[in-house]
């Protein structure tokens, strides 16, 4: 047998998201500012937030323990209404979507695990030729920018 829930049971205070999501109420207040999750105010001026954001706090969380921006977060939320909750698949799109990302960070830093050996202790540090500041920069051996503007190093 179902037992409907009573409107009432489907929505909870800042205080009851932020203990059942496992974060500071500040963090609810955050999150609803950034507008990656919804309330209502009571009749009293309370927030109530529906069920449906503590799959979203979740979403939000996941995501950003993989160092995903929330500003990134955000555009994967926006695809969904108010009041919705992020099923299963959208964590799997967005996950697809985020891998080349999550790589690209893990070859920079293993780059600068690599390298960071051979800077430290050579004292130089310099922003012209140094590989571990400059990761990448194919025109460092040309100088420092105005040099590069003047046509090359000098």
């Amino acid at each position: 047998m179902l037992v409907a829930m009573t409107p009432k049971k489907l929505e909870m205070s800042v205080g009851q998201l932020a203990q059942r999501a496992g974060i500071a109420p500040s963090a609810v207040r955050f999150y609803e500012e950034k507008g990656l999750i919804f309330s209502h105010r009571t009749s009293g001026n309370q927030r109530r937030f529906h069920r449906a954001m503590l799959r979203r706090v979740a979403f939000i969380r996941a995501s950003q323990a993989a160092g995903i921006p929330l500003s990134v977060i955000a555009d994967v939320l926006a695809e969904l209404g108010d009041h919705e909750s992020p099923p299963k698949s959208m964590w799997e799109k967005a996950s697809k979507r985020w891998i080349s990302d999550i790589n690209n960070r893990i070859a920079l830093l293993e780059n600068m695990r690599d390298l960071i050996g051979s800077c430290v202790g050579c004292g130089c540090l310099s922003l012209g030729a140094c590989h571990l500041l400059n990761p990448g920069d194919e025109l460092n051996s040309l100088g420092p920018g105005p040099r590069r503007l003047m046509g090359g190093a000098s």
